[in-house]
């Protein structure tokens, strides 16, 4: 499978030249990653687009994972872990945030010693525009597709 190389040259190139802000802390060393490709989903409420999630699948050096509300990262063993955003900052061509993420609760098994998720090299994913949700397009459910690499980080035994 070819994602996977492509992947990890990806993770290499971005792990040293992310904003610091979106940086683990000192103590974390990363321990997978993976090329994320989904849907961000946006719900009209009349007014203007809710974020309702996530849908993706992260094809992960160490097997594929799921990805949905929570925000939430599923691997095949049943392990997961779910996010609490840390910080943000701005994508630099215009895609969703690059995001940092402390792991706030955890399963064992393959994502069970997880600190710390890592959004970065987003594509995509954007809201619709806010003249698109009016009253005529109300409780309409928008899908707009996104990709995006995730590290996944644990403390230093």
């Amino acid at each position: 499978m070819r994602i996977l190389p492509i992947a990890l040259v990806t993770f290499l190139a971005l792990v040293g030249t992310a904003q610091a802000s979106v940086n683990p802390p000192a103590g974390h060393v990363p321990f997978d990653a993976g090329f994320a490709v989904g849907v961000q989903t946006y719900k009209c409420d009349g007014a203007a687009w809710a974020f309702t999630g996530p849908r993706a699948t992260v094809y992960a050096l160490h097997g594929k994972l799921d990805h949905y509300a929570g925000p939430t990262w599923e691997a095949r063993d049943g392990s997961k872990v779910v996010g609490a955003k840390v910080s943000e900052e701005p994508s630099p061509i215009g895609a969703i945030p690059h995001l940092l993420l402390r792991g706030a609760s955890t399963t064992p098994g393959q994502l069970g010693k997880t600190s710390f998720v890592q959004r970065l090299a987003t594509t995509g994913g954007v809201a619709p525009a806010a003249s698109t949700c009016t009253s005529a397009t109300s409780g309409k459910v928008a899908e707009v597709p996104y990709t995006a690499v995730y590290t996944f980080w644990r403390a230093i035994r």
